[in-house]
């Protein structure tokens, strides 16, 4: 961090429920940072003027996180990317540093992974369904696809089949996706067949009433995880659970790709008891 006073926050549209002010104020507070954390929502017609501004030597912006829909468009604003950036060509965090240069790395991925670590879920082997195809899940595939513990298959459905047909045409340029399958219905994902299934569409943030899944698919031998943790129990982790099934949201996801975002702006590992803190702050704020 620098010693004057920074500022970061996270871009994208809209960004009025996320946490990540919560969680990265409070680690700021903790490690005794004079820095601050907003929320930046931008329409696509800012994108341009705000990154430019970013080049000034005077801005005070150091560092930002990105959101939908922007995880792809950034890519072209930013002066490098980190390696795996570049293979889910996907950046949800930005580094600007003293001389106004941006570089892009995603968190998304490894976090989900991170999490999927505490939750004890082993990918090695396992059948996955993916709902969405958007920026959260060009990181997590890139992450899936790269790691040792490969699993079996991968399936996806997006309500737009050629956008996730052109998401894995993408990745296949950097990585092995012969395990990876697009589906062109909800019904051929084989939900009922799969260890693990992942909603990463924003289905359930805005109506919790919503839900993409027949219930009746779900069992009790599979994770359902949902990207959403806003509201903390979206309609298809209700039904997940009655099903007997083991349910998480995105918040450990959320707390993880947040703190190895903060590692990047921070140039060092962040200390466990600060990220104790923010863990409770998460499950306290949400």
């Amino acid at each position: 961090m620098t010693a004057e006073k920074s500022t970061y926050g996270i871009i994208g549209y809209p960004v009025e429920h996320s946490l990540s002010p919560l969680m990265h104020n409070t680690a700021f507070k903790e490690l005794g940072a004079d820095a601050v954390y907003k929320l930046f929502p931008l329409q696509a017609d800012e994108l341009d003027q705000f990154f430019k501004d970013l080049k000034d030597k005077n801005s005070p912006i150091f560092g930002l996180n990105v959101t939908v829909p922007y995880k792809e468009i950034v890519i072209e604003h930013v002066d490098a990317l980190s390696p795996f950036a570049k293979k889910a060509m996907s950046v949800n965090t930005i580094v600007i540093d003293e001389g106004r240069n941006l570089t892009g790395f995603n968190t998304d991925g490894p976090g989900f992974l991170a999490h999927l670590v505490e939750l004890q879920f082993n990918t090695k082997g396992k059948r996955i369904a993916i709902l969405g195809a958007g920026g959260t899940t060009r990181s997590i595939l890139a992450s899936l696809c790269l790691i040792p513990e490969r699993p079996e298959s991968i399936k996806i459905y997006n309500r737009t089949v050629e956008k996730a047909k052109q998401l894995v045409k993408d990745l296949s340029a950097h990585m092995d996706v012969s395990n990876v399958e697009v589906e062109s219905s909800i019904d051929d994902l084989n939900i009922e067949l799969s260890d693990l299934l992942l909603n990463t569409t924003s289905v359930g943030l805005k109506d919790p009433d919503d839900c993409l899944v027949d219930g009746e698919l779900i069992h009790a031998d599979m994770l359902v995880y949902d990207v959403v943790y806003q509201p903390a129990e979206t309609l298809l982790l209700k039904l997940a659970k009655q099903q007997g099934a083991k349910t998480a949201n995105g918040l450990g996801m959320l707390f993880y790709q947040g703190m190895l975002s903060l590692q990047h702006w921070a140039g060092q590992e962040i200390p466990q008891d600060v990220k104790d803190q923010v863990r409770k702050a998460l499950e306290k704020g949400r």
